[in-house]
């Protein structure tokens, strides 16, 4: 199941992409990000609403590590989009996403530093096939 939603996940973020680009010719990139944000937040309060995702919930649902870390989670992810929305409007969308993308493999490092993930020569050898596509993408 997993996988139809990092599919869809995919391709809904090839539309950001694309839809970003397009949307950006006359905004400025630090504006379009703060309004998708709340577009963003909007949509994601209504549907937890939805599927009764704040049944029971109190702020003390959570410990004061899991609020550190979703706090920390959720600055990367503005700083995130806000430095995608400027790269996507100053450069080429295609070339934008592939060293976006490269993202995969610091997670790879990252989990495996961090959360102990499994480092082995399929996920190093993916690592650097993924480097090298995104360097093929970006060259002239």
């Amino acid at each position: 199941m997993y996988l139809i939603y990092a599919f869809l996940s995919a391709i809904t973020a090839a539309a950001v992409a694309i839809f970003a680009k397009l949307g950006l010719k006359d905004i400025d990139p630090t504006l379009a990000t703060t309004i998708r944000s709340i577009i963003m937040a909007g949509i994601l309060v209504i549907t937890s609403i939805f599927l009764k995702k704040f049944s029971g919930f109190s702020l003390n649902s959570f410990s004061s590590r899991d609020w550190f870390l979703i706090i920390l989670a959720g600055i990367s992810g503005a700083l995130s989009w806000l430095f995608y929305f400027i790269a996507i409007k100053y450069g080429l969308a295609s070339k934008v996403v592939a060293i976006d993308r490269l993202s995969i493999v610091f997670v790879i490092f990252l989990a495996a530093l961090f959360l102990g993930e499994a480092l082995g020569w399929k996920s190093v050898l993916g690592a650097v096939l993924m480097v090298s596509g995104a360097i093929l993408i970006t060259l002239k």
